[in-house]
C-alpha cells in the first residue's frame, strides 16, 4: 500500500495578491488524485483540514497513522467524510463494513480506529479535528437533503445534496455535500461569498477529460482563477471566494471546517463590488 502525504501552509490575503499562475496552483490547487492502488492526503493548515483519495483498483488499502496528526491513528482526535464518486466499494471502520454505491457518504466518528478502503470505489476521503464522537453512518442517497436552487436563463440550475448537515447526519465542525448542475448550467456559487469562521474545499467531477472549471477565488476586490481539471480538487481559504463556472455542466463537492456547522452562514458579497 502506497500513502502520499503533502502540507499546504496557510497564506494571508495580502501574499496571496502577489502570487502568479503557478504560485497560485503551488497553494491551492490539488491535483493527482484518485491514482490506483494509492491514498493520497493533503493536510491544509486551514482549520487543520485533511483532503484527499482511496483508490484500492480492487484490492485493499488501510489508513491508520499519519505522521501531520501526531497521533496513533488519524481518527484518534478527528472525524471523517468518505464520498465514493466510482463504482461500489466498502469500507471497514470501528469493527464494522459498509458498502457505499456510487454518490453515498460514509461519515466516520472520531476514535473509529483505522479505515480500511476495498473494491471499485473511487473514495474522496475528508477529514476534519473533532472534539466528541458520533455514529459512524452511512448516508444513502435517499437519505440526503436535497435544496433545488437557480435557473437555466442565469445557467444554475442545480441541486444541493447535503450528507454531513445538521438536518441529516451530526458531526462535530465537517459538513459535506455536493452541487449537481442541469445540462447548460455552468455557474457555481454566483453570487459569490465568504465565511471568514470555516474554510472550504471543492472537488470538482464529472467533467469531461477536455472540459475545465475556472475556479474563482481571492477578495472579492482582488480576484484570481485557478482552471480545474476532472477529478481535481482546491483550497479556498476562510478570506476568499469560492465559485466559478465551467465549459460543460459538471458537480462539485464541497467540504467544510471551522466554527460555524450552519449552511447558511454566509457574508454574500454584491455583484457590483466583485473585482
Amino acid at each position: 500500500m502506497m500513502l502520499k502525504t503533502q502540507t499546504r501552509h496557510a497564506i494571508d490575503p495580502a501574499t496571496a495578491r502577489t502570487l502568479d499562475t503557478d504560485q497560485l496552483r503551488d497553494h491551492f490547487h490539488v491535483g493527482g488524485l484518485f491514482a490506483a492502488g494509492e491514498i493520497n492526503l493533503v493536510y491544509s493548515h486551514y482549520d487543520r483540514l485533511i483532503l484527499g483519495s482511496a483508490v484500492p483498483a480492487g484490492g485493499s488499502l488501510t489508513l491508520d497513522a499519519v505522521a501531520a496528526t501526531g497521533t496513533a491513528t488519524i481518527l484518534e482526535r478527528r472525524e471523517m467524510g468518505v464520498l465514493n464518486i466510482g463504482e461500489a466499494g466498502t469500507v471497514h471502520a470501528g469493527g464494522e463494513s459498509y458498502t457505499l454505491e456510487t454518490g453515498e457518504v460514509l461519515y466516520v466518528g472520531m476514535g473509529s480506529g483505522p479505515v480500511t478502503f476495498e473494491g471499485a470505489g473511487r473514495f474522496y476521503v475528508l477529514s476534519a479535528p473533532a472534539h466528541q464522537s458520533h455514529p459512524t453512518t452511512l448516508i444513502r442517497l435517499a437519505d440526503a437533503r436535497r435544496v433545488e436552487l437557480g435557473a437555466r436563463e442565469t445557467a444554475n440550475e442545480r441541486v444541493i445534496i447535503q450528507f454531513l448537515h445538521p438536518e441529516v447526519c451530526q458531526s462535530c465542525q465537517l459538513l459535506m455535500g455536493y452541487t449537481q448542475f442541469a445540462e447548460g448550467s455552468v455557474w457555481n456559487t454566483m453570487p459569490a461569498h465568504t465565511h471568514d469562521r470555516r474554510m472550504e474545499a471543492y472537488l470538482y467531477f464529472q467533467l469531461p477529460e477536455e472540459g475545465r472549471v475556472f475556479h474563482l477565488m481571492g477578495e472579492p476586490a482582488q480576484t484570481r482563477h485557478i482552471v480545474m481539471a476532472n477529478e481535481e480538487a482546491v483550497i479556498s481559504p476562510p478570506w476568499s471566494i469560492h465559485a466559478g463556472a465551467g465549459t460543460s455542466s459538471y458537480t462539485f463537492c464541497w467540504a467544510m471546517a471551522g466554527d460555524s456547522v450552519d449552511f447558511t452562514d454566509m457574508d454574500m458579497i454584491a455583484m457590483g463590488d466583485l473585482r
